[in-house]
């Protein structure tokens, strides 16, 4: 069995700094085997913000996957958005913007969905597309198939298709030929869980598609500040949402919803 904490969305500029040691003791306390960040380390890209999340992130476990979100480019600086890019987040937070994680039971990508010419959207192209599917399809030893990006590919009811990530209905044709399991991504600041199978018509293929809140940001959107703890083995996953009690100063487990894998369909157990 492996467990990974699924964090996102923590928004250094605008977080709540009562959330961080509490959070940072409740990751250390879960004794994850790989800490998974689905974007928005930063609000707004500056260099004294990429530096708290490095902080941050260098007081968590290891080892890490994590991509940038669409805050993490500049946004105000025109020619750092279209110029520099991703140069702050290359400098304080990692050069590999598609880290790959693999062992014997997991296999993890992590894809950039973030783009300096959108505001808040994201997409993936066919070159990002190609490259993490023959990663993931090379790991043949039947371990467990993860996708993390910032942007989701799955939608609470009610919300526009618009915010999918660009191109999403010819990314999951691809990774449902190299058998992908579960995808993770952050960005709307709502938990959630939901099956690929709802969305996208693929034969014989339903993927798990688990959202996190923000852990620490201000902006919670309605809902406690959040993380995940997943936990997984070759048939089974277990999703414990964790969510802040603002009242105790602590984060406590909410709510676990509990899945099994019935041939290449997910289906709650």
């Amino acid at each position: 069995m492996r467990t990974i904490v699924h964090l996102s969305d923590i928004h250094f500029g605008r977080v709540d700094w009562a959330t961080l040691k509490p959070l940072i003791s409740a990751v250390h306390a879960a004794v994850p085997d790989l800490v998974a960040v689905s974007g928005d380390l930063t609000q707004r890209a500056r260099p004294a913000e990429f530096l708290e999340a490095r902080a941050f992130l260098d007081s968590l476990p290891k080892p890490q996957i994590v991509v940038p979100g669409n805050h993490d480019i500049p946004l105000h600086n025109l020619y750092e958005r279209l110029v520099g890019r991703f140069t702050q987040y290359q400098t304080y937070i990692s050069k590999d913007l598609e880290p790959f994680f693999i062992d014997d039971e997991i296999a993890v990508a992590g894809i950039n969905t973030a783009r300096p010419t959108t505001w808040k959207g994201g997409r993936i192209n066919s070159e990002q597309l190609h490259h993490a599917h023959d990663r993931l399809a090379s790991s043949d030893r039947g371990q467990l198939k993860v996708i993390v990006t910032h942007h989701p590919f799955e939608l609470p009811d009610g919300m526009r298709s618009s915010a999918l990530v660009g191109r999403a209905h010819m990314a999951m044709n691809r990774f449902a030929e190299c058998g992908a399991d579960l995808f993770l991504a952050g960005h709307l600041h709502l938990g959630y869980t939901a099956h690929t199978a709802t969305r996208y018509n693929i034969a014989g293929h339903s993927a798990l598609v688990v959202q996190a809140g923000t852990a620490t940001s201000t902006r919670g959107r309605g809902e406690a500040n959040s993380f995940n703890v997943i936990r997984i083995d070759s048939t089974e996953i277990d999703v414990e949402r964790v969510h802040w009690i603002s009242t105790a100063k602590t984060f406590r487990r909410a709510a676990v919803e509990q899945f099994r894998r019935v041939e290449s369909v997910w289906v709650p157990a």
